[in-house]
């Protein structure tokens, strides 16, 4: 494994995936593609998470399927009813990047701990393990951001791995709740400055530091969300780099 001795995590969020030509089939967008670059790799391992829709089998079929005809080796981790792979810990550490589907993404955190998966996590993405994922698959790697885990009213929620000391926000765009509450809860002090994704947006972070942001949407931005010193916040719109293959 020729590993770079970086650590990257790309948070997406939304548009991992598209429909495909077929119904019920998915592709993988150009995201992805995007984030398997960064493992240096001609034939990367990749791994695939769906704890957060309680591993569903067609939930994880229909990811398998959508990277059919990529050159990748793709490989899954599932804790229901147990866990898939003997050793969780060593499976992640052979992969080259670790995808991780939306859902809930408080029901996630709580079954990964339990697991060990927490700890498992980070020391992948210091052995320069290229983490991704959407929504839930994207909150869950920074300190918090909001959710729908506990019902249709989005709240704020802080129990995120914190590799990256920021707080996050996802569908950015697309939902209504979602841009009040995080400016809301990052002006209160609830949740961290950080950073937020429109849809077909994804977040580029090297290390914990952010390094820009890529999208499938010409009309998809970042936000950067920082207190102001007085009790708001500043919110500032980052131009991300249109992928188009």
């Amino acid at each position: 494994m020729n590993r770079s001795g970086q650590s990257h995590i790309l948070a997406i969020g939304g548009g991992s995936f598209r429909a495909g030509e077929r119904q019920g089939v998915l592709q993988a967008s150009p995201l992805l593609r995007y984030a398997l670059d960064l493992t240096g790799q001609d034939r990367p391992k990749l791994g695939l998470l769906a704890t957060a829709v309680g591993d569903n089998p067609e939930w994880l079929l229909k990811m398998y399927g959508a990277f059919a005809g990529w050159d990748v080796e793709v490989s899954h981790l599932a804790l229901f009813p147990q866990p898939t792979v003997a050793d969780p810990r060593a499976w992640m550490l052979e992969q080259d990047m670790i995808y991780v589907s939306g859902g809930s993404v408080a029901n996630l955190m709580a079954l990964w701990r339990l697991h060990g998966l927490d700890e498992a996590f980070e020391e992948a993405w210091r052995a320069g393990v290229v983490l991704s994922g959407q929504s839930a698959g994207a909150l869950c790697w920074h300190v918090g951001g909001n959710t729908d885990s506990f019902g249709p009213e989005l709240r704020a929620w802080s129990d995120g791995l914190a590799l990256l000391p920021y707080s996050c926000g996802v569908h950015y765009n697309a939902e209504a709740q979602r841009r009040p509450l995080l400016q809301q809860s990052v002006a209160s002090g609830e949740l961290p400055g950080g950073y937020a994704a429109d849809e077909g947006v994804g977040l580029h972070y090297v290390g914990t530091e952010f390094i820009q942001a890529v999208t499938v949407d010409p009309g998809g931005y970042a936000y950067r969300l920082e207190h102001d010193g007085a009790g708001g916040v500043k919110e500032f719109r980052i131009e991300p780099r249109l992928l188009t293959s």
